[in-house]
């Protein structure tokens, strides 16, 4: 049988990034001699420039770290209230991370933030949280890097990620708020859906669809124009792959992070690249602010993780492919999803003017479809000036999403 074209390539990128160590090594050796500050030609333009050639060519083969939340406080009222992360709830594929305040904490309504399973880690969510956590107890989705898990721990489609979902709800013990930004927005609408079908006492008392792909029809972005000219055989073929050593999921099937990294990267590629000669040029000028701010968001965008190949394969297919919310055709393990059936769940849909993941339209779409909600329980809202980011983090974000998100919610009761 002949190899699919993309069984070689997970190999190859793992054995480039070995080969890879020994320079890197010599680079952060070359880096503690010309940033030590002992060094007399520190700060010269020789050493800046020395710096900033050593500093490009480590961030460029380095293997980013899963990024960390690091949020230690609040404010409440206008009092600072301290945070602790917790760990409330698992599966092999998800944590959900509490942000616990003190016991001694007034009692606030849940708030469920369910992060987009799409490439990136949770902590893409840090601005989301920070700007729900001063009313709200807030709870995050924090999604599994399958490559770290063994194949052993089974398989993970879209029906396993939307039971994963009810299942949070149920955890949370009322019927909290919940909030989906890109890619689950789907599955939380199916979820939605479900449970008031169900009649279940845990179904949402809001759900927030953020940026997300409702009906890819509308708008259709680069992402959606893909999915129209390939069929679900192609993407099995040339995007999914076998994990490689010396990760612990050696062998499972996934769609790789790096893959779906380099797409990101692709779509914008001419910002990408002079934001990193501006990177250079700020390390060799010894202007450390912007550096350090260049630093830190692509340490969080360059962090990347892979994507169980059923979970990634079924989104293409019934998503992208068929559309199958708004044709009315999805089904759930078999059973067929209708979202007019959700009666009681406020809808808040929200999209960016600029949004090129998402484009205007597909997530309003939402709004359509759950026909059976009265008008006073839904709201759509458009922002001007932001792309796909700019919906759920940013300046416009904390100044205007946030503050109209947590209204909505608030004037929501039981």
């Amino acid at each position: 049988m002949i190899p699919r074209p993309s069984a070689f390539l997970y190999p190859f990128f793992e054995m480039n990034h070995a080969a890879l160590q020994p320079m890197r090594l010599m680079a952060n050796m070359g880096l503690s001699f010309w940033q030590n500050e002992a060094n007399p030609l520190r700060d010269t333009s020789l050493g800046r420039q020395a710096t900033a050639s050593l500093t490009m060519f480590e961030r460029a083969t380095r293997r980013y770290a899963k990024p960390s939340f690091e949020i230690v406080e609040t404010t409440v009222n206008g009092k600072a209230v301290a945070i602790n992360e917790q760990i409330t709830w698992q599966s092999p594929f998800c944590q959900l991370i509490h942000f616990a305040k003190p016991a001694s904490a007034k009692k606030q309504p849940k708030l469920l933030l369910v992060a987009p399973m799409s490439g990136h880690f949770a902590t893409l969510l840090r601005d989301t949280v920070k700007s729900m956590l001063p009313n709200f107890d807030c709870y995050v989705t924090d999604w599994q890097d399958a490559r770290d898990i063994p194949v052993e721990a089974g398989s993970f489609d879209l029906d396993d990620y939307t039971d994963g979902i009810i299942a949070m709800l149920h955890h949370l013990g009322e019927r909290a708020h919940i909030m989906a930004v890109c890619q689950p927005s789907v599955p939380v609408l199916v979820a939605a859906a479900l449970m008031s079908k169900n009649n279940d006492p845990m179904a949402p008392l809001s759900m927030v669809l953020m940026g997300g792909p409702i009906d890819t029809s509308k708008s259709p972005t680069a992402v959606n124009k893909l999915a129209d000219d390939k069929d679900l055989h192609w993407f099995k073929q040339n995007a999914t792959m076998k994990v490689a050593g010396p990760h612990a999921g050696l062998g499972r099937e996934v769609y790789p992070g790096f893959m779906q990294l380099g797409g990101f990267l692709s779509m914008n590629m001419d910002r990408h690249v002079k934001a990193h000669r501006e990177l250079y040029h700020n390390l060799a000028g010894g202007e450390d602010a912007p550096a350090e701010k260049h630093s830190d968001f692509y340490d969080e965008y360059m962090a990347v993780m892979d994507l169980t190949a059923e979970f990634y394969l079924q989104t293409v297919e019934r998503v992208f492919i068929h559309q199958d919310l708004p044709h009315g055709t999805y089904r759930h393990r078999g059973e067929l999803i209708d979202p007019a059936l959700i009666k009681t769940t406020a809808l808040l849909t929200i999209e960016g003017e600029r949004d090129d993941i998402s484009g205007v339209g597909q997530t309003e779409a939402a709004q359509t479809l759950c026909s059976g909600l009265p008008a006073a329980k839904k709201k759509h809202h458009l922002q001007l000036g932001v792309g796909h980011y700019g919906v759920f983090s940013g300046s416009k974000f904390r100044a205007e999403i946030a503050p109209m998100i947590t209204a909505f919610l608030t004037a929501q009761k039981p």
